[in-house]
């Protein structure tokens, strides 16, 4: 399986040792070996890779990854180049286009957020085929609340968008004042009509960062 190497490697170090990740572990080398799993196991820490915790502004905590062919590669709400945009994030480009304006892409690789600071969390990391909700429970959830009290005690500003119920009870141990918390449904088809739209949720995480001194970000995915 994929590995950690950059600044996460550290601060995550303690769990790696810990009862519940070794069993994690050996759970997760048993299904990518009988089992197809998503995303595929090369894919698995992307949103690390891409977002060193050194340079995390914002984090969106998704619940876990999608789990049809082609469609999860280790970024939350994030599908590859040439997949169906799907629905979740068409009401996200939504709301950024009533929002900042910006025009809605005609794909969903979200790698440039990624790369800009933004951490596309997903709560469960895998999944099985066709099978939402089907790695819940096996240990991740540990492993990402320790990735959130990693955050929380950064001495920086991050904003954290917590869309619906489960990635707010996520966020009920975020306690840091220097760290921006919003809170909206979730912008998927059922929910969005409720409060997602409306939030204004990237021009307020954009205004907080350049308050505290820092590049706001470039939320316009460029059409392919």
């Amino acid at each position: 399986m994929a590995a950690i190497t950059n600044d996460w490697k550290e601060a995550l170090s303690p769990e790696f040792s810990k009862p519940y990740y070794l069993k994690l572990y050996e759970k997760l080398k048993e299904e990518y070996k009988t089992r197809v799993i998503y995303p595929e196991s090369k894919d698995l820490f992307s949103a690390f890779d891409f977002t060193p915790l050194k340079d995390v502004k914002v984090v969106i905590i998704g619940q876990d990854p999608y789990h049809e062919p082609g469609q999860a590669h280790g970024l939350c709400f994030s599908v590859r180049k040439g997949v169906e945009i799907p629905p979740s994030l068409v009401n996200i480009y939504k709301e950024l286009s009533d929002d900042l304006g910006l025009k809605i892409p005609n794909n969903g690789y979200l790698e440039k957020w990624a790369r800009q600071g933004v951490l596309l969390l997903n709560n469960v990391l895998t999944v099985r085929a066709h099978q939402a909700n089907s790695h819940r429970g096996i240990g991740w959830e540990e492993f990402t609340d320790a990735v959130i009290d990693i955050l929380n005690r950064e001495d920086r500003p991050i904003v954290f968008m917590l869309w619906g119920r489960p990635a707010q009870t996520k966020g009920e141990k975020l306690n840091n004042k220097d760290h921006l918390i919003l809170k909206a449904p979730h912008p998927s088809p059922l929910s969005a009509y409720r409060g997602f739209f409306g939030c204004k949720h990237f021009s307020k995480a954009n205004e907080f960062l350049c308050q505290k001194g820092l590049d706001p970000i470039d939320w316009q995915i460029e059409d392919i």
